[in-house]
């Protein structure tokens, strides 16, 4: 099989091609990638020494996806990731390029598996949720005031009407476009992953950009809620995310034209505050903390993926809890410090 995976140079997309190609010896894979964001030219090296195909491709522009030839296979994570990114960059790569991406399939019917992301629900539905506030974090309470939430979080019947920011109505547009195509496609509704190789930042990647402040003694900032670190999510480890991606391009019928959230739930989760905590005691490490009461347009107090749908589905479950996956991206960046280094900081 020839695989075709877009943002291929990114945290998810290198992830999954080195992985892919390690798993498989008899597949070809590509990685396609425009190599916009820093940090993404760490990983061309790993690519290469992996026998991983490289082209350099933006998914804005038809032609250079056309350079990769036929494909019968195309793991989707090209994105503009930042919640916060300007609208001039966030829809024409995350719609109109998957738009590209899914012609590609349906010109060679290949399948799509493609990453999407629990941004589509909106905020103010996420911001209406029943909670309490704990010592550590806010709790959603088992009883809610609409269909699709409960404890265990978010299921993907919670009603999709309202705004929920200009990345997650573009990543809904691309889902909704995706399911006029005639090809198998999977939707994976991602909540925060994280794992070696992310390039964290304030704004994508919270989880990392926290382990990675700790590690080089970078101020943090506690914003919104009263500015206690009380907001939760859960989180997923991109290793465990590249399994399942694996059994879905092996099994294209058993997956095809189904829509799940992806996510470490609810017994995979953390707030700021805890996360800063497990920081502290994994690196020995304080850092300055500073607290902004006043919430940001588009926040969400606390969002769990409720995964009932995919696990009754399948026997995949992520296998690896909060602190591994702060433990593994800690070890990544003490041994690659430099690199690390002169990507973000």
């Amino acid at each position: 099989m020839r695989v075709m995976v877009t943002g291929g140079a990114g945290f998810i997309g290198s992830t999954t091609a080195l992985a892919l190609a390690e798993r498989h010896p008899d597949w070809t894979v590509v990685a396609c990638d425009n190599l916009f964001r820093r940090g993404s030219e760490l990983n061309l090296p790993r690519l290469r020494a992996a026998g991983v195909g490289f082209v350099h491709a933006d998914v804005r522009h038809p032609e250079d996806l056309a350079r990769v030839g036929e494909v019968q296979a195309l793991v989707e994570c090209s994105a503009e990731p930042s919640v916060t990114a300007a609208h001039e960059l966030v829809v024409p790569v995350n719609l109109l390029g998957a738009y590209h991406c899914f012609e590609l399939a349906r010109r060679h019917g290949a399948q799509v598996v493609f990453v999407s992301t629990s941004r589509v629900y909106p905020v103010a539905t996420l911001e209406e949720l029943a909670y309490d506030e704990a010592a550590t974090r806010f709790e959603l309470r088992d009883e809610q005031p609409v269909p699709g939430a409960s404890g265990r979080g978010v299921a993907e019947d919670l009603p999709i009407a309202g705004a929920r920011t200009i990345y997650g109505a573009s990543k809904l547009a691309a889902e909704l476009l995706l399911a006029e195509y005639d090809v198998p496609w999977v939707v994976n509704r991602c909540g925060v992953v994280a794992g070696p190789w992310q390039m964290g930042k304030v704004d994508q990647g919270v989880f990392a950009h926290w382990a990675l402040s700790f590690h080089f003694g970078r101020p943090l900032t506690y914003v919104g809620y009263g500015g206690t670190g009380k907001q939760v999510r859960d989180l997923l480890h991109v290793d465990d995310l590249v399994e399942l991606f694996d059994d879905q391009l092996q099994r294209p019928e058993h997956w095809a034209r189904r829509t799940y959230n992806v996510g470490g739930g609810r017994p995979v989760s953390l707030s700021l505050l805890e996360a800063t905590e497990l920081c502290r005691e994994m690196t020995g490490r304080d850092v300055p903390i500073g607290s902004v009461a006043e919430t940001r347009a588009g926040d969400v107090r606390c969002y769990l993926s409720d995964c009932s749908a995919l696990h009754a589905h399948t026997d995949w479950r992520p296998r690896r809890d909060a602190r591994a996956i702060l433990a593994d991206v800690l070890g990544w960046v003490a041994a690659n410090e430099r690199l690390v280094e002169t990507a973000l900081l």
